[in-house]
């Protein structure tokens, strides 16, 4: 018997090897994504009011928590019984990304109605601010669902030669570490500038190290935001145009000599604008519909 429970401890020892290893080259495969998903989601959990970002994070975080929940499963049963639907969905989600990317794009550069009423944002009741929060809120975890969908897919796609029990202990650490990781580096950022006060209140008016660096965390912000944003709307474009590039073998092999950043950028911005041409006469057609009922 005890020859029997040391033999199980040396299997469950080799099997924890196994996954270090697998899991670290999983990592690897997929921190492109995890920067991806870093820009876009510290972009879209900016733009609070200070007393509510951590509020308004944690909802996002749990809603994260949840798309790993409900994905994990189904990517196991598809990647055994229908592999085919893993590609389907990942376009999909591709569209919806580039979708994204390209309004906000098309937002940046022609004005519209909820431009200008976002300056307005102060002036707002309260249950009107809820409102804007729950929405923002629901379209984060939305694009969390897709990003995770390629996290997870990339992860899996690194052990699917490996038994099923060191898959889903490797793919389930990369979505761990995918919600928690990045999710803690955003609650840092958007709280830069409340360490920054901090340190500015333990100076005591020195203009010492303290000091320095408190000023430097609260100027830094909302540069750091601003870039976000940008760097979040190129992610976006960038991640769906990838989804094409290497699922789509025609367009792999009449762009292979161009670098593939460029590739999946451009790729991304076409398919985006594309969507974006046929959402807006979808809207144009409900609108006219809506007016004559």
């Amino acid at each position: 018997m005890a020859t029997g429970f040391f033999a199980l401890l040396d299997d469950i020892a080799a099997l924890m090897d196994d996954v270090a290893v697998m899991g670290k080259v999983a990592t690897k495969k997929t921190a492109g994504i995890l920067g991806d998903d870093l820009a876009v989601n510290a972009e879209k959990a900016s733009g609070f009011v200070s007393s509510r970002e951590i509020p308004v994070l944690w909802a996002i975080t749990k809603g994260s928590f949840i798309n790993k929940l409900i994905i994990l499963p189904v990517a196991f049963l598809l990647s055994g019984f229908l592999p085919w639907a893993v590609t389907l969905i990942l376009m999909l989600g591709g569209i919806y990304l580039a979708y994204e990317g390209a309004e906000k794009i098309y937002e940046y550069f022609v004005p519209h109605e909820h431009s200008k009423h976002h300056a307005e944002d102060e002036i707002l009741t309260k249950d009107e601010i809820l409102v804007l929060e729950k929405e923002k809120i629901k379209s984060a975890i939305i694009t969390d669902f897709i990003l995770s969908i390629e996290i997870v897919i990339i992860a899996l796609g690194t052990v699917l030669d490996k038994p099923i029990t060191t898959q889903i202990l490797v793919v389930s650490f990369v979505a761990l570490i995918a919600t928690v990781g990045v999710y803690g580096i955003v609650a840092i950022i958007v709280r830069m500038d409340d360490l920054g006060y901090k340190l500015v209140k333990f100076s005591n008016g020195k203009k010492g190290v303290s000091y320095h660096l408190g000023n430097f965390l609260i100027n830094a912000l909302p540069k750091v935001i601003k870039s976000l944003a940008f760097i979040g709307t190129i992610a976006l474009l960038l991640v769906a145009g990838g989804l094409f590039v290497h699922n789509v073998d025609f367009l792999h092999d009449i762009l292979h000599e161009i670098p593939s950043i460029i590739t999946e950028f451009l790729v991304g911005l076409i398919v985006g604008f594309i969507a974006l041409f046929f959402m807006k006469i979808f809207k144009h057609l409900f609108n006219k519909k809506g007016i004559k009922s």
